[in-house]
């Protein structure tokens, strides 16, 4: 009987995949990023198990947590291999969350899955993240990037935020205190900020073409790519001084202005908005014509010019405008008509 002489193959992580070294070489290349959005309350620093905060300065602190992704814009950002704002995207979209009960950004977390790992992508993505909470100052505090090729395929890539903020309880903002005839203050936008892009994706046909992309429209000033990519606008600063003057405030994204505004208003009220009260930007008016979308689904999908609105008395409603950059008077609160929350 002749024997076998089978030579067992060698497997590692590696070759699975995974690439550990590499992962190693990332988190060096983190904590650089994050170290300068820390102050003295960050104890510790990014490779520990759990990051610490030191909370103090409040007498009964409200801690208020949001977690959000950038959906499939980040689609848009492979094709055209622009990762810049993307970073900045998902801070501004979950601290937006957070500031519209009156509270302040403390730290913020990422969740990153990729099928390999392409450190160059992970570490612009870590700029943008740590740009944007220096803006607000936040803390980058700590995150997680996962290398799982069986779950992701090849160049694929999962982004999710989460935001920590706090306000004191008795500055907590109260939107049961809305009254009819109260002040809509509307804040522009600057774009789809990180809204609707799969109704994009399909306007434009751009699972089978990318090339309308890099198509340069005179009415955007750039080509549609560029429009598109432009980083969901982070509000806090515009809107902390006004805290003590408004009832309540909406961040304006999936649902737009159908969706989100109810959110902060009592039961049997209405946000009536005169739509001619702002400009709408063209990037909505270019998607609108080149989908033959409707109007009504225009404004169920997008921001459509707004990306917060405030409530406040009308008797503050000028002081509000004057003291919050881009922002206007674009309505009103009335009763609740045929069961329609927002009347456009």
């Amino acid at each position: 009987m002749r024997a076998h002489n089978t030579a067992m193959a060698e497997h590692t992580y590696k070759a699975a995949g995974v690439d550990l070294d590499a992962a190693q070489d990332l988190k060096r290349r983190i904590k650089a990023i994050a170290a300068p959005t820390h102050g003295a309350e960050v104890l510790g620093g990014i490779g520990a198990f759990g990051s610490m905060y030191q909370l103090s300065g409040f007498r009964e602190p409200v801690l208020v947590s949001s977690t959000d992704g950038v959906g499939s814009k980040l689609k848009l950002a492979a094709m055209m291999d622009r990762y810049e704002a993307i970073g900045e995207d998902l801070v501004n979209a979950c601290v937006n969350d957070v500031i519209v009960c009156g509270a302040r950004p403390l730290f913020f977390l990422d969740y990153i899955g990729v099928g390999r790992l392409e450190a160059d992508i992970v570490e612009v993505l870590l700029e943008g993240m740590a740009r944007a909470c220096r803006e607000v100052e936040c803390a980058l505090i700590g995150g997680e990037t996962a290398q799982m090729p069986g779950l992701y395929a090849e160049g694929d890539l999962d982004l999710v935020g989460f935001a920590v903020g706090v306000v004191e309880k008795s500055a907590i903002l109260d939107p049961s205190s809305i009254r009819e005839g109260d002040a809509l203050v509307g804040i522009a936008s600057d774009g789809l900020h990180t809204n609707g892009y799969s109704l994009v994706r399909r306007i434009l046909g751009l699972d089978e073409d990318s090339s309308p992309l890099g198509t340069t429209h005179s009415q955007l000033g750039q080509t549609l790519g560029e429009a598109l990519l432009r980083p969901h606008r982070a509000y806090y600063h515009a809107v902390r001084p006004v805290f003590s003057l408004v009832k309540g405030m909406a961040h304006i994204t999936g649902g737009g202005l159908v969706e989100n505004v109810p959110r902060v208003l009592p039961e049997g009220l209405a946000a009536r908005f005169d739509t001619a009260s702002w400009q709408v930007p063209p990037i909505f008016s270019l998607l609108q014509a080149m989908g033959n979308v409707s109007l009504d689904e225009m404004y169920r999908v997008f921001n459509m010019g707004l990306g917060m609105v405030m409530v406040c008395e009308p008797s503050r409603s000028e002081e509000v405008v004057s003291l919050v950059p881009d922002a206007k008077i674009v309505g009103e609160v009335t009763p609740a008509a045929d069961d329609r929350r927002v009347i456009l």
